[in-house]
């Protein structure tokens, strides 16, 4: 046997070595470009759910005071104090809003989901490690995942509280807890069922859900153009920036 043979042949034992070692952390398989599937009619463009959450005190006054584009007190971007105007980083949960594709890469030890929208990149470490406590509070938070059959179970903390946890402008503290489950469904969807939890902003937690389709795109370049508060835009500008203000919530 020559010596390129065996060289062949070390590199077909290591890379099934990986493989299997990938394979074994886990049973599902979660990679590829995902969009939004069914739509955002209704409150689902904007809401995790028609009512706003359980609010406390602290949150309502918060809510109250929020201006956001989107839901039954939707206002022109001009006048909105939505932080995504002023190109600020949507946030989790909030960036599943947005109608943009988002791309999950497996690989072993962690999860990565790239989101067109802003181009978060958010990393899911799956290799047992335990949240850090050096990090200054996240747009995305820290989050550490784990597999339970084929089912990714990602923990999300150490939040920041400069963003809203959707489009009609709900906001939430420093405190809030994400919790994820994300499979793939028999008819080949991928369902990401979320918990969030907030002792400071909500009286109790709840839920919400995404469902995404593959689909056979990339992730594109993407820019955010920071509103301009005199309300001199260029036509482009304006275009973008009352989208959907016609339509009905």
């Amino acid at each position: 046997m020559t010596r390129s043979t065996w060289l062949w042949l070390l590199a077909a034992v290591s890379f099934s070595l990986q493989a299997t070692a990938q394979t074994a952390e886990h049973g599902g398989n979660l990679s590829g470009v995902w969009n939004r599937a069914g739509g955002g009619g209704g409150y689902g463009g904007w809401g995790w759910s028609e009512e706003p959450p359980p609010m406390t005190p602290w949150a309502q006054e918060r809510f109250e005071a929020s201006r956001p584009t989107f839901g039954p007190r939707g206002v022109p971007a001009t006048e909105s104090n939505d932080p995504v105007y002023d190109c600020y980083p949507p946030g989790l949960p909030r960036v599943y809003f947005h109608p943009f594709p988002l791309e999950i890469v497996q690989l072993p030890g962690r999860v990565l989901m790239m989101f067109e929208y802003h181009h978060q990149n958010r990393q899911i470490y799956t290799d047992g490690r335990a949240h850090r406590d050096d990090l200054p509070p996240l747009w995305l938070g820290d989050s550490v995942g784990w597999w339970e059959g084929e089912t990714l179970v990602v923990e999300s903390v150490n939040f920041n509280d400069r963003t809203w946890v959707d489009r009609r402008g709900v906001p939430h503290s420093d405190q809030l807890k994400v919790t994820e489950r994300m499979r793939i469904r028999d008819d080949g969807l991928l369902q990401i069922d979320l918990t969030v939890e907030d002792p400071l902003a909500f009286t109790q937690p709840w839920t919400g859900q995404r469902l995404y389709e593959r689909v056979d795109w990339q992730i594109e370049e993407f820019a955010c153009m920071e509103r301009n508060r005199s309300d001199e835009f260029t036509e482009f500008e304006s275009s973008i920036l009352q989208y959907g203000q016609d339509a009905e919530p």
